[in-house]
């Protein structure tokens, strides 16, 4: 099942997102959310690893037009992995915000379209995409393996409290993707179809969610100790 994501971009986006990535960042530090901004950090790096070293190094599927690939996909990888991250984390560990923390987010990426579609004119033109075929089925491994565990959690539990939040991990595996995906698509950045929209939305940043669920749980109980 082959699929092209594809992208083309002002590189005034690029400027308007580290813009602010650095002041989302600097946020974390001022209201003492450490580990939001820790594991956002990580995140990043782990994108990198895996667009830049596997879909663009190693598998070659990763191409980039008008831009030096590494640093594009530096910046593209902290840029959805930072936000991505954090978002999951702050969604399991802080439910009372989780309405403000996804609307800054998801705002910031609608607008940031609208923006560098807008008055990015006279910037650069970076075209971007990646084949899915040769990967999407080992995503899908992974996809299953972390739900299936949640479902035999839950299946095996004998009391309510060893019960795992499978709506509250469903629905942040699913928005995470679906938000950035479906603005790339109506601000005409992304021309793919529904088809690719539905696919990485079902499958690319949902399957980490119940491995981040894992890690914030085994993460608060340390803290807890």
């Amino acid at each position: 099942m082959e699929l092209i994501p594809n992208r083309s971009l002002s590189s005034l986006y690029v400027f308007l997102d580290c813009a602010f990535l650095v002041l989302l960042a600097f946020y974390f530090l001022k209201s003492k959310r450490y580990i939001p901004l820790l594991v956002g950090i990580l995140g990043g790096l782990l994108y990198f690893v895996v667009d830049y070293g596997g879909f663009y190094w190693l598998l070659e599927t990763r191409k980039v037009v008008g831009a030096n690939p590494f640093w594009f996909l530096l910046w593209l990888s902290m840029s959805y992995g930072f936000t991505n991250m954090a978002w999951m984390w702050l969604w399991f560990a802080e439910p009372k915000n989780r309405l403000e923390f996804s609307l800054l987010i998801i705002v910031w990426w609608f607008s940031a379209a609208v923006i560098s579609n807008g008055a990015g004119a006279a910037f650069p033109i970076i075209t971007i995409q990646r084949g899915t075929g040769g990967y999407h089925w080992i995503m899908a491994v992974f996809l299953f393996v972390g739900y299936a565990w949640l479902l035999m959690k839950n299946l095996s539990a004998t009391r309510d409290d060893e019960r795992v939040p499978l709506w509250s991990i469903i629905s942040i595996g699913l928005l995470v993707q679906f938000a950035w995906e479906f603005i790339l698509f109506i601000t005409g950045i992304r021309n793919a179809g529904l088809r690719t929209l539905v696919v990485n939305s079902l499958m690319e940043t949902n399957l980490g969610a119940p491995y981040m669920y894992l890690i914030y749980t085994t993460v608060s109980k340390r803290m807890r100790k």
